[in-house]
């Protein structure tokens, strides 16, 4: 049995979950800032990486904020747009059932989602309804835009802390 170095492993782990929360913040079931931040956590315990506690503490900081931001922005937006709670709901479940169905429909999910739920909704009103998709659409777009930069500046971060200090 190789004993491995805890120092490279958790160097190893830190840059794995940080790759694991980048995918994260495409696909719908993997909390991606988390699992980022996670990442850095790990590799704080590596000689490798340098990062300070306050670094932790802000990147927790803006973890917990980006993952509250991005469950209330489709809500907000779709709301704004003139949809209902059931467009909401749409495009959280569409979210989810797109993840089954590939990449190309993670993008159509939530839209179709929250179409498909405003119809519930109200099947009077077509255009209420499209407006409302569009608008869990924008949503779902800002959470996910401002996910993958939250993680990709951890990633900058680890890689600053390995190389460059």
């Amino acid at each position: 049995m190789t004993n491995i170095n805890p120092t490279i492993f958790f160097a190893i782990l830190g840059g794995v979950l940080l790759l694991a929360g980048l995918i994260g913040t495409i696909l719908p079931l993997l909390p991606g800032p988390p699992i980022a931040w996670a990442g850095l956590v790990a590799a704080h315990f590596s000689v490798y990486c340098h990062l300070e506690i306050w670094i932790l503490v802000a990147t927790g900081i803006a973890m917990a904020i980006v993952t509250a931001i991005d469950y209330i922005f489709p809500s907000i937006i779709t709301k704004k747009s003139g949809g209902s709670e059931a467009a909401t709901w749409g495009c959280n479940i569409g979210l989810v059932v797109s993840f089954f169905l590939g990449p190309i429909f993670i993008l159509l999910g939530p839209f179709l989602g929250a179409f498909v739920g405003e119809l519930i909704h109200d099947s009077s009103d077509k255009n209420k309804a499209l407006k409302a998709a569009i608008g869990a659409f924008k949503g779902f777009l800002l959470g996910t835009g401002l996910k993958a930069i939250t993680v990709m500046c951890f990633i900058w971060i680890f890689l600053w802390s390995v190389f460059w200090r």
